[in-house]
């Protein structure tokens, strides 16, 4: 009581809530802490965003390739360097720079998207001595674990309110199982079927992803619109997907370089990447779904479509060598 009665008459309490009242009750504070929260935003995010901002499409990119299989070390490695390395933006909370972006996330998701097809194909076909045989446990953990989504953060309230599995975690699973996938490979306790009809089915599988990935971009150039702001996500998601292609396949090749001398579809095989490698190398400044015909405002997405239907039109031609 003697406390309260000095801090009262020294006007303590009552002149402390009285100094509160005039900073939290003044206009001018409120103008001011907007005008801070503004200013850091224009620059927070932004200068966040240019630096995050990485669409990494090298066409030379390889794994660490220690022996088994080439195509899947670099599946390995290109799951690591859009996780570990560049930074998985897709599933950024709205307080961090990569929130805002989208042309890297859907590029980046289009990757997974790509490697989540050839790790099934691995399970199901190339990683199996028959059909009948039994699943490869490590590339069925690979398969399941990259098909969760990309935008899984640590709290999803639709979810549980509690802290959950990110994507992060699910593909750094799915690293471990291909490349401890690749160490049994490399010891003969893992299988590897270099057969030609494993390989055509993994290219009839792939034209097949192809071709949904062009009605997509059918569906927007059907559509053209100066003002389409989804345009640039169906770009960089393909893009993504083509890249990712572009450098398993470039590496199948090489495991599977004994069937294509046999076959004699090196050439065919040779082109068939580079128009991969050619629609992933598209990179233009801003996305336009002008029209078809347009000078001064073109369609990009027309332009990936045709490296994405030649790539997929010889795909189809391999695969009917391959079944001779």
């Amino acid at each position: 009581m003697i406390e309260d009665d000095y801090l009262y008459k020294k006007g303590g309490m009552s002149g402390f809530g009285a100094r509160l009242k005039g900073i939290f009750g003044s206009r001018k504070f409120w103008i001011r802490s907007l005008a801070v929260i503004v200013l850091i935003a224009l620059v927070y995010y932004p200068a966040g965003m240019a630096l995050v901002h990485r669409i990494d499409d090298n066409p030379d990119f390889t794994g660490n390739y220690q022996g088994g299989s080439h195509a899947v070390s670099t599946a390995a490695g290109l799951i690591d360097r859009e996780v570990n390395q560049n930074r998985w933006t897709a599933n950024d909370p709205f307080f961090l720079p990569g929130s805002a972006l989208d042309n890297m996330p859907n590029f980046q998701t289009g990757i997974i998207y790509a490697l989540s097809r050839f790790s099934i194909e691995l399970s199901d076909q190339i990683g199996r001595t028959r059909g009948s045989s039994q699943v490869d446990p490590d590339l069925d953990d690979a398969a399941g674990l990259l098909k969760f989504r990309g935008d899984k953060w640590v709290f999803d309230p639709t979810v549980s309110l509690l802290p959950g599995v990110t994507s992060e975690q699910q593909y750094r699973q799915a690293i471990r199982a291909l490349e401890n996938y690749n160490k049994r490979l490399t010891t003969g306790e893992a299988v590897f079927e270099r057969r030609a009809d494993n390989l055509q089915e993994t290219l009839n599988r792939f034209a097949n992803d192809l071709g949904s990935a062009s009605a997509l971009i059918d569906d927007k150039v059907d559509a053209p619109s100066l003002f389409d702001r989804t345009a640039d996500d169906v770009f960089y998601a393909t893009k993504g997907r083509l890249y990712a292609y572009s450098l398993i396949l470039r590496d199948l090749g090489t495991d599977f370089e004994q069937i294509i001398n046999e076959r004699q579809i090196a050439p065919a095989w040779a082109e068939m990447i580079g128009s991969l490698q050619s629609a992933a190398a598209l990179d233009p400044l801003v996305v336009v779904n002008g029209s078809a015909d347009g000078i001064i405002f073109p369609n990009h997405l027309a332009g990936l479509g045709f490296y994405l239907l030649r790539a997929r039109t010889q795909m189809r031609e391999i695969s009917s060598i391959l079944q001779r």
